[in-house]
C-alpha cells in the first residue's frame, strides 16, 4: 500500500500471472484520502503491452475507484523473467462535480501551476505454473530403506518359501500402517477443536493398540536374520 498526497495506491507493484501464449490480469485500486475531487489518469512505458479500464477518471471524496491491467500475450518468456514496463499514475484536485467526460489532458500538464501528484509502478512476472515441491515418500511403503530391504530378502539366503513368506508380511505390515494412518484420520476428523492433548492421546492409543495387534499375530514362518 502506498500513500500518496491525493490517492492511496494499492498494490505498490503490478504483479502479473506470466505464461506464455495467454495474457493475464491484475487489479489496481486508487483511493481518494481527500474532501475533493480527484481526476486521475494511468499511463505506461508500453502502451501497445497493456490495456488499463479505467484509464482515465475521477474518484469522488473519500471513495474508491478499481482498475483492470490486462497484459497482452508473450510469445515467449523474457530473460530471467523481469520485465523493465512501468507504469505512472497521476492525479490532480479538480472541481466538485468533475466527470470522466471533463477530463483532458490538460489537466495533468506539469507546466502549469497545479500540484500534480506522480506515483510509478513497476512490473513484476509471476510464474503461472511454479515447479512443485518434490512429495516426501512414504517411509513404509516407498522409501529407499524399504527398497533396500526388499533387495535383501530377495537376495538373501532364504529358501524360495521363506522370502516370499517375507515379503508377504512385509506388505500385510504395510498395509496395516496404511489403514490405521486411514482410521486415525476418521477419528480425528471430528475431535478438531478439541486440543493438541485429546488428539494426542488418541493418536497415541491408536498406535499402541495397532502395535499391541501386530506383535501379538503368531508368525507363520520362522525368518532368519539377514
Amino acid at each position: 500500500m502506498t500513500m500518496g498526497e491525493l490517492l492511496r495506491i494499492q498494490p505498490s507493484e503490478l504483479k502479473f500471472p506470466f505464461e506464455v501464449r495467454k495474457q493475464s490480469s491484475c487489479a489496481l485500486q486508487l483511493a481518494n484520502r481527500t474532501d475533493q475531487y480527484v481526476a486521475f489518469k494511468v499511463k505506461t512505458t508500453n502502451p501497445k503491452r497493456y490495456s488499463v479500464r479505467p484509464n482515465v477518471g475521477v474518484v469522488l471524496p473519500y471513495s474508491v475507484c478499481n482498475i483492470t491491467v490486462t497484459m497482452q500475450a508473450h510469445k515467449e518468456a523474457p530473460p530471467d523473467m523481469q520485465c523493465r514496463d512501468k507504469f505512472l499514475v497521476q492525479s490532480v484536485i479538480v472541481p466538485n462535480g468533475t466527470t470522466t467526460k471533463d477530463i483532458n489532458q490538460e489537466m495533468f500538464n506539469r507546466e502549469s501551476e497545479k500540484f500534480i501528484d506522480e506515483f510509478r509502478l513497476r512490473v513484476i512476472f509471476i510464474p503461472a505454473n511454479p515447479p512443485s515441491p518434490v512429495p516426501e515418500e512414504d517411509e513404509e511403503v516407498s522409501s529407499p530403506g524399504t527398497s533396500s530391504a526388499e533387495d535383501e530378502i530377495k537376495n538373501s539366503s532364504l529358501s524360495e518359501p521363506q522370502r516370499s513368506a517375507a515379503l508377504k508380511l512385509k506388505n500385510e505390515k504395510a498395509s496395516v500402517n496404511i489403514q490405521n494412518d486411514k482410521l486415525l484420520g476418521e477419528l480425528l476428523s471430528p475431535l478438531k477443536g478439541q486440543g493438541d492433548f485429546v488428539q494426542g492421546w488418541l493418536v497415541a492409543l491408536v498406535r499402541k493398540t495397532s502395535t499391541s495387534l501386530h506383535l501379538s499375530k503368531p508368525p507363520r514362518t520362522v525368518i532368519q536374520d539377514i
